[in-house]
Protein backbone atom coordinates (compact mmCIF):
# COMPACT_ATOMS: atom_id res chain seq x y z
CA UNK A 1 0.00 0.00 0.00
CA UNK A 2 1.31 3.52 -1.10
CA UNK A 3 1.91 6.23 1.54
CA UNK A 4 0.00 9.57 0.59
CA UNK A 5 1.77 12.46 0.05
CA UNK A 6 1.35 15.35 2.44
CA UNK A 7 1.99 18.20 -0.03
CA UNK A 8 0.80 21.24 2.96
CA UNK A 9 3.29 19.74 4.85
CA UNK A 10 6.10 19.83 2.11
CA UNK A 11 4.73 23.25 1.29
CA UNK A 12 5.27 24.23 4.75
CA UNK A 13 8.71 22.96 5.40
CA UNK A 14 10.47 23.93 1.91
CA UNK A 15 12.27 27.46 2.12
CA UNK A 16 14.58 29.35 0.47
CA UNK A 17 18.32 28.20 1.98
CA UNK A 18 20.87 30.82 2.22
CA UNK A 19 24.06 28.19 3.12
CA UNK A 20 24.92 24.95 1.49
CA UNK A 21 27.15 22.25 3.68
CA UNK A 22 29.93 21.57 0.80
CA UNK A 23 30.70 18.16 2.10
CA UNK A 24 27.34 16.48 1.71
CA UNK A 25 26.93 15.34 -2.07
CA UNK A 26 23.43 14.53 -3.84
CA UNK A 27 23.07 10.94 -4.24
CA UNK A 28 23.12 10.21 -8.26
CA UNK A 29 19.35 8.40 -8.21
CA UNK A 30 17.82 11.70 -6.54
CA UNK A 31 18.99 14.02 -8.82
CA UNK A 32 17.92 11.14 -11.76
CA UNK A 33 14.15 11.96 -10.70
CA UNK A 34 14.61 15.90 -10.62
CA UNK A 35 15.61 15.39 -14.52
CA UNK A 36 12.76 13.45 -14.66
CA UNK A 37 10.56 16.21 -13.41
CA UNK A 38 12.39 18.72 -15.01
CA UNK A 39 11.64 17.08 -18.58
CA UNK A 40 8.45 16.12 -17.87
CA UNK A 41 7.56 19.77 -16.83
CA UNK A 42 4.39 21.47 -18.04
CA UNK A 43 4.47 23.97 -20.88
CA UNK A 44 2.07 26.06 -23.22
CA UNK A 45 1.08 23.64 -26.20
CA UNK A 46 4.09 20.63 -25.03
CA UNK A 47 6.45 23.61 -26.64
CA UNK A 48 8.99 22.88 -24.08
CA UNK A 49 11.04 25.80 -24.98
CA UNK A 50 13.62 25.61 -22.43
CA UNK A 51 17.28 23.38 -21.77
CA UNK A 52 18.62 22.67 -18.61
CA UNK A 53 22.26 22.99 -17.26
CA UNK A 54 23.16 21.21 -14.46
CA UNK A 55 26.49 21.40 -12.45
CA UNK A 56 28.03 19.58 -10.05
CA UNK A 57 31.64 19.76 -10.56
CA UNK A 58 34.13 22.36 -9.13
CA UNK A 59 34.68 23.79 -12.74
CA UNK A 60 31.19 23.36 -13.87
CA UNK A 61 29.98 25.81 -10.75
CA UNK A 62 33.02 27.97 -11.13
CA UNK A 63 31.39 28.70 -14.80
CA UNK A 64 28.52 29.14 -13.39
CA UNK A 65 30.01 31.77 -10.55
CA UNK A 66 30.87 33.74 -13.35
CA UNK A 67 27.51 35.30 -13.43
CA UNK A 68 27.37 35.81 -9.23
CA UNK A 69 30.08 38.21 -9.53
CA UNK A 70 29.80 42.30 -8.38
CA UNK A 71 26.15 43.41 -7.67
CA UNK A 72 25.51 39.38 -7.18
CA UNK A 73 28.36 38.72 -4.99
CA UNK A 74 26.78 37.33 -2.40
CA UNK A 75 24.83 34.13 -4.21
CA UNK A 76 28.12 32.99 -5.08
CA UNK A 77 28.99 31.13 -1.98
CA UNK A 78 25.34 29.01 -3.09
CA UNK A 79 26.63 28.25 -6.28
CA UNK A 80 29.88 26.97 -5.67
CA UNK A 81 28.98 25.49 -2.00
CA UNK A 82 26.14 23.45 -3.39
CA UNK A 83 26.20 20.09 -4.24
CA UNK A 84 24.20 21.13 -7.75
CA UNK A 85 23.64 23.85 -9.56
CA UNK A 86 21.09 23.83 -11.95
CA UNK A 87 20.65 26.75 -15.20
CA UNK A 88 16.95 27.03 -16.34
CA UNK A 89 17.10 28.38 -19.59
CA UNK A 90 14.83 29.48 -22.36
CA UNK A 91 14.92 29.22 -26.16
CA UNK A 92 15.35 32.51 -27.20
CA UNK A 93 13.60 31.54 -30.61
CA UNK A 94 10.90 28.67 -31.42
CA UNK A 95 12.45 27.64 -34.53
CA UNK A 96 11.36 25.06 -37.31
CA UNK A 97 13.90 22.86 -35.85
CA UNK A 98 12.78 22.55 -32.28
CA UNK A 99 9.28 22.51 -33.41
CA UNK A 100 9.59 19.41 -35.69
CA UNK A 101 11.98 17.67 -33.11
CA UNK A 102 8.48 18.12 -30.61
CA UNK A 103 6.12 16.84 -33.06
CA UNK A 104 8.25 13.81 -34.25
CA UNK A 105 8.97 13.21 -30.71
CA UNK A 106 5.13 12.93 -29.63
CA UNK A 107 4.48 11.02 -33.00
CA UNK A 108 7.20 8.24 -31.79
CA UNK A 109 5.66 8.34 -28.23
CA UNK A 110 1.99 7.12 -29.70
CA UNK A 111 0.05 10.61 -29.35
CA UNK A 112 -1.21 10.77 -32.80
CA UNK A 113 -3.98 7.84 -33.81
CA UNK A 114 -3.83 9.36 -37.68
CA UNK A 115 -1.80 11.43 -39.85
CA UNK A 116 -4.80 13.85 -39.38
CA UNK A 117 -3.91 14.10 -35.82
CA UNK A 118 -0.10 14.93 -36.38
CA UNK A 119 -0.76 17.58 -38.43
CA UNK A 120 -3.89 19.17 -36.61
CA UNK A 121 -1.63 19.46 -33.19
CA UNK A 122 1.35 20.69 -35.67
CA UNK A 123 -1.10 23.44 -37.15
CA UNK A 124 -2.30 24.20 -33.61
CA UNK A 125 1.19 24.78 -31.78
CA UNK A 126 2.62 26.25 -34.56
CA UNK A 127 -0.54 28.80 -34.56
CA UNK A 128 0.74 30.12 -31.01
CA UNK A 129 4.10 30.30 -32.24
CA UNK A 130 3.41 32.58 -35.12
CA UNK A 131 1.50 34.36 -32.58
CA UNK A 132 3.71 35.15 -30.35
CA UNK A 133 6.32 36.15 -32.77
CA UNK A 134 3.91 38.63 -34.16
CA UNK A 135 3.58 39.84 -30.64
CA UNK A 136 7.20 40.19 -30.43
CA UNK A 137 7.26 37.97 -27.38
CA UNK A 138 8.33 34.71 -27.60
CA UNK A 139 11.22 35.01 -25.31
CA UNK A 140 8.86 36.38 -22.81
CA UNK A 141 6.30 32.97 -23.35
CA UNK A 142 9.43 30.95 -23.10
CA UNK A 143 10.68 32.00 -20.04
CA UNK A 144 7.22 31.79 -18.62
CA UNK A 145 7.26 27.55 -19.41
CA UNK A 146 10.34 27.98 -17.99
CA UNK A 147 8.97 28.91 -14.43
CA UNK A 148 6.36 25.97 -14.45
CA UNK A 149 9.73 23.69 -14.70
CA UNK A 150 11.06 25.84 -11.85
CA UNK A 151 7.97 25.12 -9.54
CA UNK A 152 8.47 21.79 -10.22
CA UNK A 153 11.79 21.34 -9.50
CA UNK A 154 11.45 23.38 -6.29
CA UNK A 155 8.41 21.50 -4.70
CA UNK A 156 10.08 18.06 -5.95
CA UNK A 157 13.33 18.75 -4.32
CA UNK A 158 11.23 19.22 -1.43
CA UNK A 159 9.67 16.15 -1.41
CA UNK A 160 12.91 14.21 -1.76
CA UNK A 161 14.56 16.34 1.11
CA UNK A 162 16.63 18.36 -0.34
CA UNK A 163 17.15 22.00 0.02
CA UNK A 164 16.77 24.66 -2.47
CA UNK A 165 17.83 28.37 -3.42
CA UNK A 166 16.53 30.01 -6.47
CA UNK A 167 17.91 32.72 -7.78
CA UNK A 168 17.62 35.64 -10.24
CA UNK A 169 20.10 37.62 -8.70
CA UNK A 170 22.93 36.86 -11.09
CA UNK A 171 24.04 38.18 -14.43
CA UNK A 172 22.68 36.31 -17.33
CA UNK A 173 24.90 37.79 -19.68
CA UNK A 174 28.15 36.40 -17.95
CA UNK A 175 26.19 33.08 -17.48
CA UNK A 176 25.52 32.75 -21.31
CA UNK A 177 28.67 33.56 -22.06
CA UNK A 178 30.78 31.05 -19.57
CA UNK A 179 28.31 28.09 -20.92
CA UNK A 180 28.14 29.40 -24.51
CA UNK A 181 24.38 29.20 -24.82
CA UNK A 182 23.95 32.40 -26.97
CA UNK A 183 25.64 29.86 -29.98
CA UNK A 184 22.99 27.69 -29.18
CA UNK A 185 19.74 30.09 -29.09
CA UNK A 186 19.56 29.89 -25.37
CA UNK A 187 19.42 32.38 -22.35
CA UNK A 188 20.13 31.88 -18.71
CA UNK A 189 16.32 32.42 -16.64
CA UNK A 190 17.33 31.34 -13.22
CA UNK A 191 19.42 29.47 -11.15
CA UNK A 192 18.66 26.85 -8.35
CA UNK A 193 20.97 25.74 -5.74
CA UNK A 194 20.53 22.18 -4.58
CA UNK A 195 22.01 20.28 -1.89
CA UNK A 196 21.75 20.55 1.87
CA UNK A 197 22.19 23.28 4.61
CA UNK A 198 24.67 24.32 6.75
CA UNK A 199 24.27 24.71 10.29
CA UNK A 200 25.31 28.76 9.99
CA UNK A 201 21.91 28.89 7.63
CA UNK A 202 19.86 31.80 9.75
CA UNK A 203 17.09 31.04 7.08
CA UNK A 204 16.52 27.27 8.58
CA UNK A 205 15.91 28.67 12.01
CA UNK A 206 13.07 31.31 11.14
CA UNK A 207 9.11 30.36 10.56
CA UNK A 208 7.99 30.54 7.45
CA UNK A 209 5.32 33.60 7.14
CA UNK A 210 2.92 34.17 4.67
CA UNK A 211 -0.19 36.27 4.29
CA UNK A 212 -3.09 34.73 5.41
CA UNK A 213 -5.34 32.23 2.96
CA UNK A 214 -8.14 34.76 3.19
CA UNK A 215 -5.76 37.37 1.93
CA UNK A 216 -4.72 35.93 -1.45
CA UNK A 217 -7.00 33.40 -2.07
CA UNK A 218 -10.82 33.83 -3.19
CA UNK A 219 -13.82 31.40 -2.97
CA UNK A 220 -16.75 32.01 -5.79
Amino acid sequence: MSTAVNLAEIARRRYTTKAFDPSRTIPAETMEQLRTLLRFAPSSVNSQPWHFVIASSEPGKALVAQGTQGNFAYNAPKVMRASHVVVLCARTELGDEHLTAVLNQEDADGRFATPEAKAGQANSRGGYVKLHREIGDTAVWAQKQVYLALGELLLGAAALGLDACPMEGFDPAAVNAALGLNSRGLSAVVLVALGYHAEEDFNAKLPKSRLPAAAVISEI
